[in-house]
């Protein structure tokens, strides 16, 4: 049996499984250095499957069934290498495409890889949010000269410059009521928030959360509004509230986080992937994720 198959059938058989993962308590998921020290972009399709890029080598996506059990899902194309992922409403995949200025497309039936979108002016598209609408938006960062860029990417296909000469953009993520976009700069430790304007550019920029130390990677945002932001060098995930103060922190294992998605059969598992240990670790969450809509998900599992 597939791995697509397991995961449909243990959603279908699930009785709050999630239950499993204690809540905010990390444990292990897949193997250690299964994936390489570039892991990154974990993201969930309708189905509940999990994916995470650059699995046995660079240059890959790989696949996670409910066990923590990981394999070569897809090649990208030649020179391509992958960080977030994201899917619209329609389930398409789309992975930042750092090496060549890429936002790519996925077909997830036949696997054919092809170019969304591309601007030479990119600096190496980083992470990826996406809204219901299909706008994307693109963190792209310049990690030589500390600086950065935020791009968007609507639905017509047109690359639009938001803001350039920012710091080092990464974590990008769309808030729960979809009127707000933050980002946040890893080496300058800040969290900036937008607000969404109709035709999908930003503004009214404003200082949501800065951190005194460590710096950040990807974030997520649950169904309340919190922010769930990987802390790389700290070992932690912060969790923000929508008003922009600090919850709690989650300690991790390992501690070099990247990035974070929400899964699990009620959406209320937060994976986390881990660069130093080439893995993914996962803990439990009150909420499920702002962007998750499993086709098999019951409300009567919470």
């Amino acid at each position: 049996m597939k791995i697509r198959d397991l995961w449909i059938l243990a959603l279908l058989c699930s009785c709050g499984a999630d239950a499993k993962n204690k809540l905010y308590q990390a444990s292990d998921f897949t193997q250690e250095h299964e994936f390489t020290t570039g892991v990154e972009g974990p993201a969930v399709d309708v189905d509940g499957q999990l994916y995470a890029v650059n699995f046995g080598k660079q240059g890959t996506i790989g696949i996670v069934d409910e066990k923590g059990n990981a394999e070569h899902w897809i090649d990208l194309p030649e020179g391509s290498i992958g960080n977030g992922i994201r899917f619209d409403e329609k389930g398409s995949m789309y992975v930042a495409d750092y090496t060549r200025h890429n936002i790519l497309q996925v077909n997830l039936k036949d696997k054919k890889v092809s170019v969304y979108a591309h601007d030479d002016r990119m600096n190496q598209p980083n992470d990826i949010a996406i809204s219901k609408n299909g706008n994307l938006y693109a963190s792209d960062p310049n990690w030589a000269e500390g600086t950065g860029n935020l791009w968007l990417i609507n639905t017509r296909g047109e690359v639009v410059l938001l803001e350039s000469g920012m710091g080092t953009t990464n974590g990008v993520e769309v808030s729960a009521d979809e009127n707000k976009l933050y980002v946040n700069e890893s080496v300058q430790r800040n969290i900036w928030v937008y607000d969404i304007q109709e035709d999908g550019q930003v503004g009214n920029k404003r200082l949501f959360y800065h951190f005194d130390e460590h710096g950040m990677d990807g974030m997520r945002v649950d169904e309340k509004g919190n922010l769930y932001v990987a802390r790389y060098g700290a070992g932690q995930i912060a969790m923000l509230s929508k008003k922009g103060k600090l919850k709690r922190n989650i300690d991790l294992t390992g501690k070099f986080p990247t990035n974070v998605a929400f899964g699990g059969p009620t959406g209320k598992t937060l994976y986390v992937t881990m660069q130093k240990r080439g893995m993914l670790e996962r803990f439990g969450v009150r909420h499920k994720g702002r962007s998750i809509r499993l086709i098999n998900y019951d409300p009567k599992q919470d």
